[in-house]
């Protein structure tokens, strides 16, 4: 860390001595969120949900509206967004790419119509495709405050950062000064918040959040929902280096708040089989399982918002019912949670080939044989540990422990010991995200 910054939030507890559970305990403390007020009266105007922006203080709706498949129909964009801003919605997400263009023109049209201040816009340069002609670049950052009938964007990102790696990443934004001059216009004004978003190549992810103290990101976009949380790497079609929960750990531990995407996981979320719709209407009959998962979502403090492509009526009112206010998930919610995705994506051992690049740890951890015995219990069937209420519940979480310990006798070389520093991260050849999975060793091993 360089001299002069502000500590992190986990940076502040470890020098205070508290461990990963204090935090959480701390974490849940704060406010997770804020009603929309009346500036004069202090009279709450909706019941929506709404963080507030580390840098400004803005408050932003948790539900977010992603306008990438809108209706090409003028007015039935107007009708969405009306019922949008009625209740409470006021950040709205497009980009030049959606809709070969015509979503940044019906977002813009529709959001015209209303004070400026009554909605935050979010838009991107989308120079995934064809040249990175710096020229181009900017015609196209100017094209999209036109359509949007704006003079400054509220949120700017670049568009899917980590596709074709660090390569890819400087020839579209560092060679040809693109993101100098999308820094100047932030410092200008014109650009309000600055971020990215993120798909691949978890190299320029990793890259772009170290250089925070240059870049000063105020966002991050990212893919999450609770399959993605540890199962990411079973997405078909597309490489994916890193789970969500690292993605989210690594933001929040930086200072960057989260925008979230794909919460339903491109809406197989919505539709889950019977087998999982009863175990989720056991605890609350009345809950469709698209909102399980916005509810899951939603819990995280650091999320700013969440985004749902609503097209249709009827998914709009639902999504704003379940926001209005949030229902944070109860731990026994997210067990159940976490559970089903487990069952989803089948119980995944840790891929360490135990070659101990990552060591030594400066903290002692034996990493590979924390990994080998947790291996060794998914092999085992040990693992995962059944619901809490089952009869061998405590006799499976026993002999998982004294297993461990027996196997890693030194105390010292346990998983708790990490200090998540991360030096390891660069040193594993299989990209093993380290930090997080010792993380899922302490949770199991905890009382």
């Amino acid at each position: 860390m360089k001299e002069g910054t502000n500590l992190s939030r986990r940076d502040f507890l470890r020098r205070l001595g508290l461990g990963a559970g204090s935090a959480m305990a701390m974490m849940a403390l704060e406010p997770l969120s804020v009603f929309a007020r009346d500036k004069e009266t202090g009279a709450v105007t909706n019941r929506m949900t709404y963080r507030v922006q580390h840098g400004t203080g803005e408050q932003i709706s948790l539900l977010g509206f992603g306008m990438m498949r809108l209706p090409d129909d003028q007015e039935k964009v107007n009708r969405l967004v009306d019922y949008a801003i009625e209740h409470g919605v006021n950040y709205f997400d497009t980009a030049p790419v959606y809709m070969r263009g015509q979503s940044e023109v019906l977002t813009g049209n529709a959001l015209a119509r209303y004070p400026r201040e009554k909605f935050h816009v979010a838009t991107k340069m989308s120079n995934m495709w064809g040249g990175t002609d710096v020229e181009s670049a900017k015609q196209m950052y100017y094209t999209s405050m036109k359509k949007l009938r704006v003079d400054y964007i509220d949120y700017y990102l670049l568009h899917s950062i980590g596709g074709g790696g660090m390569e890819s990443f400087n020839r579209r934004f560092i060679d040809n000064g693109l993101l100098d001059f999308l820094l100047a216009e932030r410092k200008a004004g014109r650009i309000r918040h600055l971020g990215f978003s993120y798909h691949g190549d978890v190299r320029v992810f990793d890259w772009l959040l170290g250089y925070q103290d240059d870049y000063h990101w105020d966002f991050c976009q990212i893919q999450m929902n609770y399959l993605d949380w540890r199962h990411a790497s079973i997405r078909g079609g597309r490489r994916v280096d890193a789970d969500a929960e690292y993605l989210y750990d690594k933001c929040q531990k930086t200072g960057v708040q989260c925008v979230i995407m794909e919460p339903l996981r491109g809406g197989a979320l919505g539709k889950v089989s019977s087998d999982v719709a009863k175990q989720l209407q056991a605890l609350r009959p009345d809950d469709s399982a698209a909102r399980w998962a916005f509810r899951w979502v939603g819990s995280y403090p650091n999320v700013l918002t969440a985004l749902s492509g609503m097209n249709k009526m009827e998914h709009l009112v639902d999504n704003v019912e379940t926001f209005s206010p949030l229902d944070p998930c109860t731990e026994a919610e997210n067990t159940l949670l976490e559970k089903i995705a487990d069952k989803m994506a089948g119980v995944p051992t840790i891929p360490c080939t135990t070659c101990a690049y990552c060591m030594p740890c400066p903290y002692g951890v034996d990493i590979p044989g924390n990994f080998a015995y947790y291996n060794e219990a998914v092999k085992d069937k040990l693992l995962p540990l059944p619901e809490r209420t089952a009869a061998d519940y405590a006799s499976r979480k026993q002999q998982f422990a004294e297993g461990y310990h027996k196997a890693l006798a030194d105390p010292k070389t346990w998983a708790h010991s990490c200090q998540d520093c991360e030096e390891c991260l660069s040193k594993c050849p299989q990209l093993i995200r380290i930090p997080n999975q010792l993380a899922r060793i302490v949770k199991t091993l905890r009382k």
